[in-house]
């Protein structure tokens, strides 16, 4: 039975759009997005002294198990380049599944929902744009009501150029 999860998808070295652009095209067959978000341009979080990165969120479909998602995108970021770096650091590519179904999970490897998305305007931003009424099952908060709580500054729609 298929499952509707969201993935944050962000990047901040080399060509920034074309990164979330492969990474789409390498989310099939697993994984078929449903709809996405705008691409915002957002200031570094974390770690300030970095390039801005790009960010966007997907809602997709896939019948993969939350682990096998998880192992599924971890793959795609190292083919799509990313390279082991620091906590907050630069990267080709950052996957990150957002929610999965009404799934609430806590293991050594993976945290659903993504246990710091609440505090993110460059997740917030995006996910509010295709889900504003999706509530987090912790929290009990629709992603509008989360985006309320958050410092937007730092966050624009990209235009290319």
């Amino acid at each position: 039975m298929p499952h509707i999860t969201y993935i944050a998808l962000g990047t901040n070295l080399g060509d920034r759009l074309e990164n979330l652009r492969a990474a789409l095209v390498d989310f099939a067959p697993e994984i078929q997005v449903l709809d996405e978000s705008p691409v915002y341009e957002t200031e570094p979080w974390g770690y300030a002294d970095q390039p801005p990165f790009l960010n966007m969120v997907v809602r997709a479909q896939t019948e993969l198990s939350p682990r096998g998602l998880l192992d599924r995108l971890k793959e795609i970021e190292s083919t799509l380049g990313r390279v082991p770096s620091f906590r907050y650091g630069p990267r080709q590519i950052d996957l990150d599944i957002l929610f999965y179904d009404e799934l609430v999970l806590d293991s050594e490897s993976l945290v659903v929902p993504h246990p710091r998305l609440h505090e993110r305007a460059f997740v917030l931003v995006p996910l509010a744009s295709i889900a504003p009424a999706l509530l987090h099952p912790r929290l009990g908060l629709s992603v509008a009501q989360l985006l309320e709580t958050v410092d937007r500054r730092g966050v624009s729609v990209f235009q290319s150029v």
